[in-house]
């Protein structure tokens, strides 16, 4: 019987971190294609530098993720990518939190890609 529970709980928390926070956008690795040439748009990847370094697109600049988002301006979209979703979906929320209106995660992440 406890195990049941402690199974139910394991997978909520999953559930939980799965769902798009509020206010984010999310599109798929095809989306982001269409859009990777758009001036009001910034792209950012929150992979470490030797992630990045390994394979990128180049026009996403490397801020992995820790790091300072202050220096990103507050007037563009942010499109945020990582290896599979999960960092940069955190990223997201960071930016959220730090008054960003217009926060896009890119699902799948580079794996998708």
């Amino acid at each position: 019987m406890g195990t049941w529970i402690i199974l139910a709980v394991v997978i909520a928390f999953f559930v939980w971190r799965m769902k798009p926070t509020k206010g984010v956008q999310s599109i798929s690795a095809a989306q982001l294609k269409n859009i990777l040439n758009d001036k009001d748009k910034v792209f950012i990847d929150v992979r470490t530098p030797a992630e990045y370094k390994g394979r990128n697109i180049p026009q996403f600049k490397n801020i992995p993720l820790g790091s300072s988002f202050d220096k990103l301006p507050k007037d563009k979209e942010i499109v945020v990518i990582c290896q599979s979703g999960m960092r940069s979906s955190q990223a997201c929320k960071q930016l959220k939190k730090q008054g960003f209106e217009r926060v896009t995660n890119v699902r799948g992440g580079m794996s998708a890609y």
